[in-house]
């Protein structure tokens, strides 16, 4: 039987004329910028809300909950790590209030550049400020919206509950391994 270890996985360099971005505010957190992690010519972009804690107060880098979540489930579903790119809706991780829809809205473009550039065949987000931000629907859903495939922005998108909250709630595991198998299938029928 073999045992699954979650890994940190390659950070994507925020392009150079975005590093400086100052325009939703975030920069005032005292949070670096990151853009992406994992593969960026992966067929499957992961979408998240915004990066997780990356480095403990000595600054050594560590595995978040939300990563280690993630990753047990694309390897339930024989998904491997350079096979996703992943992503955020804010790439500066919020440290404390910030005017959410005002910041979305701004940050959103980044997202929309990475889109266009990488052009992945799968999108999947994770948690309902990905899929509102994604969808541009605030009232968006993921109880309602996942189990199936929607097309937004001329992209084949699932949804799946947020990893956190699969932590804090573990009876969200069988629909969550549920969402990522359906990425899955799709995804291994594209590479066939």
């Amino acid at each position: 039987m073999s045992h699954f270890c979650p890994s940190i996985l390659p950070e994507d360099p925020t392009p150079k004329d975005h590093q400086s971005c100052q325009e939703c505010g975030l920069y005032t957190h005292r949070s670096r910028m990151v853009w992406g992690e994992g593969n960026p010519s992966a067929s499957i972009m992961v979408v998240l809300d915004n990066p997780g804690a990356r480095e403990d107060r000595e600054e050594n880098p560590f595995l978040c909950g939300t990563r280690q979540t993630l990753q047990l489930a694309a390897n339930e579903v024989n998904l491997k790590a350079d096979e996703l790119y992943i992503t955020y809706v804010l790439k500066r991780k919020p440290t404390r209030a910030y005017e959410k829809e005002k910041t979305r809205h701004i940050c959103i473009r980044h997202l929309q550049d990475q889109l266009a550039e990488k052009k992945p065949d799968i999108i999947l987000c994770l948690g309902n400020v990905a899929v509102q931000s994604f969808f541009k629907k605030p009232e968006a859903e993921v109880k309602t919206l996942r189990g199936s495939w929607h097309e937004i922005q001329g992209f084949k998108a699932a949804v799946a509950y947020h990893p956190l909250a699969v932590r804090r709630r573990p009876n969200l595991w069988p629909s969550f391994i549920e969402d990522w198998k359906l990425v899955a299938d799709r995804f291994h029928r594209l590479e066939k």
